[in-house]
């Protein structure tokens, strides 16, 4: 039986970013970039991560559809998905 992925949708401002949680290795796709690709600063990437620490989440690869908005309102619409997901 395969493991399920999750889905959810997150908002900020005017960023709308759609989230899936996919069994994996813990990477971190962005509009097909990696993570250090998209953000460059420290502190986006922390905020995207945040969700992921703060439930000690291991074991899932994250992909994301994200528009609209600044780099700031990206991140945490991206946040926003990964907590609900």
């Amino acid at each position: 039986m395969a493991q399920a992925d999750f889905n959810a949708v997150g908002r900020r401002k005017k960023a709308i970013a759609r989230v899936r949680l996919i069994p994996g290795s813990g990477n971190i796709v962005i509009n097909k970039r990696e993570i250090d690709n998209y953000f460059g600063l420290e502190t986006l990437k922390m905020t995207v991560r945040q969700p992921l620490v703060l439930t000690k989440t291991t074991g899932f690869d994250v992909v994301v559809n994200v528009n609209g908005g600044g780099l700031t309102g990206q991140s945490g619409a991206i946040r926003h998905g990964i907590s609900r997901a």
